[in-house]
């Protein structure tokens, strides 16, 4: 994706939000896409238009080196035209006493919307990042109607931010070992971006240590199962929650810097040799046993722009169990949204509406 002569272009739903406020240094300072030029398009309800006025004003005060242009719209086809780089922040956020099937309502209409944009007007070779909730459903949805709408977009372009997961999972294990962060390897987040999501230690997991040797957790953590079986498991499961009860907000500094992590490893660095993220990607061949069709998180190689799902991994049966829960989750959530997306599809097509638009400024990320 490195091209010096012309810009990047980034566009970013919602991004008048927390997540996005906090996102915006990371991919305008050269963090993520080193001194490649980068061009904004921040999408907004018009509610938040002004609030997006400011902080356009301040990404031009800091005088980024690397930011080109930065364009202000409630018009997802201004915002996606010819995007190379969809961040999807905005969406229905949760409310008090809202189930999580409510929640699906509310933002399968949204994301059909967002899908159908950027399969008329974004790049062939767009890279969309679903940080909205009900993360890895709202990808679905996007990326069915993008390939609805146009052939020109592989469903591999998409994927789900199950790596804020991934990174909780990390600190847990670090904090537990007495080690720093950035030590721990090929933890797995499997499934999907909520509560019966499985972050699994032991599969795959390994620590470097001072001599530069790989440890397998299962080794490091061999005395330690009922924490990482049990406790472990909750409290990344439950992260957000508990981030939001403390806070009185959702996580948007975590969110945010996951987001950049993301696409950093996917875009520009890619995984070193021998290491893995986790990535909530379309799965087309049924790995792992889990059925075809749904955005699932699984561990990935990152090479030259693309993903690739490691494969070969010998599950246990207790973690066959977990991954059996969060695809049962998913299939749920994929046949719910599925009706809804045709009934909004429906209507689309019975109306005079010349283009989608966003209904609210920022869904929480729990």
């Amino acid at each position: 994706m490195t091209n010096h002569t012309n810009p990047i272009k980034i566009a970013i739903s919602g991004a008048a939000g927390n997540i996005g406020y906090a996102l915006l240094p990371l991919l305008t300072s050269g963090y993520i896409f080193q001194d490649q030029p980068v061009e904004l398009r921040l999408l907004e309800i018009p509610q938040a238009i002004k609030s997006l006025s400011g902080t356009r004003m301040e990404l031009l005060d800091c005088a980024f080196p690397c930011l080109t242009d930065v364009i202000c719209t409630t018009d997802p086809l201004i915002a996606f035209k010819n995007a190379n780089v969809i961040i999807l922040v905005g969406g229905f956020p949760r409310k008090k006493g809202m189930q999580r099937k409510d929640l699906i309502q509310a933002n399968t209409s949204i994301f059909t919307s967002m899908g159908r944009a950027i399969g008329e007007v974004a790049s062939s070779n767009v890279k969309v990042v679903v940080v909205a909730n009900p993360a890895n459903t709202n990808c679905l949805v996007a990326l069915n109607e993008a390939l609805s709408s146009s052939s020109r977009i592989p469903a591999k372009n998409f994927c789900a931010l199950s790596y804020l997961d991934h990174q909780r999972a990390k600190g847990q294990i670090a904090q537990r070992l007495g080690v720093s962060p950035n030590r721990v390897k090929n933890v797995t987040i499997w499934g999907n971006h909520s509560e019966t999501q499985y972050p699994d230690a032991l599969t795959d997991g390994y620590c470097v240590n001072d001599n530069g040797e790989e440890i397998p957790l299962r080794s490091l953590l061999a005395n330690d199962l009922d924490w990482v079986t049990n406790d472990f498991i909750s409290i990344v499961q439950k992260r957000g929650k508990t981030v939001m009860e403390a806070r009185g907000n959702s996580s948007a500094l975590s969110a945010a810097m996951a987001t950049a992590e993301c696409l950093k490893t996917w875009l520009v660095t890619g995984t070193k040799e021998g290491e893995t993220v986790s990535m909530a990607v379309y799965n087309d061949k049924g790995y792992y046993g889990v059925e075809k069709g749904i955005v699932f998180s699984f561990p990935c190689e990152c090479r030259n722009g693309e993903w690739f799902v490691q494969e070969g991994l010998e599950l246990s049966e207790f973690a066959q169990q977990k991954l059996e829960v969060t695809e049962s989750e998913l299939l749920e959530e994929r046949e719910a949204a599925q009706e809804l997306a045709k009934m909004s599809r429906d209507r689309s097509m019975s109306t005079a509406s010349s283009s989608p638009s966003l209904t609210t400024s920022e869904s929480e990320t729990e």
